[in-house]
């Protein structure tokens, strides 16, 4: 079922930043690798915020560090890191062909695996359906009727008594995630991908400055003034004790909203992310999603390619997902009973997955982390009142232009 374990018993550190319970439950997983296996296996837990995660990676590995074995490494990261990590592809030539083959190849640098699935992720709009039913609301397929719509919401619910409700709750900090929520809204909105699959620095135009212009809208209107601080998390602990109408969010708030203990157990639903209004117009979902990846300078590294083999197993998948709504990477766990009764969402958040798109990373290389910095920057000074999105998207290409240089 799964690949031999090593002869003799290790230890091994596994370095992991993880939101909501993600950390717990891994912990779990590696209690089950350490019966089967003998090794034990140390978890070095990092922020949650990836702009954090990916700093500190970079650190450790250009220092040789060899008390790390295995990193738990973001989707955009592969062509970043690859020169420090060992080469997969011949140890997980028997498993690979279960993982969805976009995945995989977004792991595979110069011909070469460098880290090996175990969930992926796509947004959704979180949206409260008892509030919507209510006040005789639809969900929302645009970005208009949606603040239209957390607008309405928002007020009724303020005037009834509920003094700390907000229409819309996003990831609006300096940071990575930023970087998705803002591709999502000028993608949508036909205003393209920042930066081209070509390498051209697409992002100074006009939908794309209509697009931030109506997210500043929304400051301290439809979503605090405070959302220009959040992470997930923050979001999140917002919209789990109820006081937000919608959210936009990854997988893993799913089961975490419906805990037991949660205010909103049993009130939200998720669909799509809506769309701009301009010609061109579609929802767009920003391809997130998780991988393990095995140090060159482990000590130990056939140890380290058997315990992320067996992370990303089929049964330790499921075992996540069940746990943590995090979305499988192996197709034939969307089909799956045990899944499709405990977290609904699974299967349905197929849909979600048609919207995906992913971060230009791919075309921007290694100077993909510098470029996102770029872009998060110039969209959070204009959500601040620090600019206009026009004059911030102008320099924004002109900042993208020089880094670009002779090519990326």
């Amino acid at each position: 079922m799964l690949s031999a374990a090593p002869a003799r018993a290790v230890d091994l550190s596994i370095v992991s930043g993880d939101t909501g319970s993600g950390i717990k439950v891994l912990r779990e997983i590696l209690d089950q690798y350490e019966k089967k296996s003998g090794n034990k296996v140390n978890i070095v837990v990092m922020p949650p915020s990836t702009t954090d995660q990916f700093g500190q990676y970079k650190l450790w590995l250009a220092a040789g560090n060899t008390d790390i074995d295995v990193y738990q490494t973001d989707v955009i990261w592969a062509p970043q890191l690859a020169s420090q990590l060992v080469d997969l592809t011949a140890a997980t030539k028997d498993v690979v062909g279960a993982h969805f083959p976009s995945i995989i190849q977004s792991q595979t640098v110069n011909g070469k695996l460098i880290a090996l699935p175990i969930f992926t992720d796509a947004p959704a709009l979180y949206y409260r359906k008892d509030l919507l039913d209510k006040y005789g609301a639809k969900v929302p397929t645009t970005w208009k009727e949606l603040a239209d719509t957390a607008k309405l919401v928002m007020d009724k619910e303020r005037a009834a008594g509920n003094k700390d409700m907000w229409g819309f709750v996003f990831q609006g900090n300096a940071y990575e995630g930023l970087t998705c929520d803002a591709l999502e809204w000028v993608m949508s909105n036909g205003g393209g991908q920042i930066i081209e699959p070509d390498g051209t620095v697409s992002i100074n135009n006009a939908k794309a400055a209509t697009a931030l212009d109506m997210a500043k809208g929304w400051i301290g209107t439809i979503a605090p003034p405070g959302v220009l601080a959040y992470q997930e998390e923050e979001s999140r602990g917002v919209w789990q004790t109820g006081n937000a109408v919608f959210m936009r969010n990854w997988p893993y708030a799913y089961a975490l909203g419906n805990g037991p203990d949660a205010p909103i157990k049993g009130k939200f639903d998720v669909a799509p992310l809506p769309a701009g209004t301009d010609e061109g117009a579609r929802p767009a979902a920003t391809l997130g999603g998780w991988n393990l990846a095995v140090s060159k300078y482990s000590k130990n590294p056939d140890a380290a390619i058997d315990m992320v083999k067996f992370i990303a197993s089929p049964e330790m998948q499921k075992y996540r997902t069940l746990r943590t709504s995090n979305l499988p990477t192996i197709q034939a766990l969307y089909d799956d009973a045990d899944i499709a009764k405990e977290q609904p969402i699974i299967p349905r958040w197929k849909e979600v997955f048609l919207n995906a798109a992913p971060r230009p990373s791919a075309a921007v290389k290694v100077k993909y982390n510098e470029a996102s910095s770029q872009f998060w920057t110039a969209v959070h000074k204009t959500l601040s009142g620090e600019g206009s999105a026009v004059d911030n998207l102008a320099d924004l290409e002109v900042t993208l232009t020089k880094l670009k240089g002779n090519g990326w």
